[in-house]
């Protein structure tokens, strides 16, 4: 099981993510439009600089919806390897059966 604090710090990185990604996007296109004068595009970047850190979706980091693990996590499942390997071994997915021998 993963600490409470990240798994909390990570909830509160996607609802930053949602309340700032219109904003973001605004500013991006904005910046990024060779058409605009420079310095339009540079009053973006500067504006983009000044929202949080943690707006950003680069900062959001795939966890287990079940252990809060973040390494080994399949996103078609949204759980870990060893999440997978527990419920599969309960029988609590349909079609998937251990291995054994």
């Amino acid at each position: 099981m993963a600490k409470k604090a990240m798994i909390e710090r990570e909830k509160k990185r996607e609802a930053l993510v949602k309340k700032y990604a219109a904003k973001r996007a605004a500013l991006k296109e904005i910046a990024n439009d060779e058409s605009k004068p420079m310095e339009e595009r540079f009053k973006a970047r500067l504006k983009l600089a000044k929202l949080p850190r943690n707006s950003s979706a680069t900062r959001l980091h795939n966890r287990c919806q079940l252990t809060g693990r973040p390494h080994a996590y399949y996103r078609k499942l949204k759980i870990s390897r060893i999440a997978l390997r527990d419920l599969g071994s309960a029988g609590q997915i349909p079609g998937m059966v251990k291995s054994s021998w």
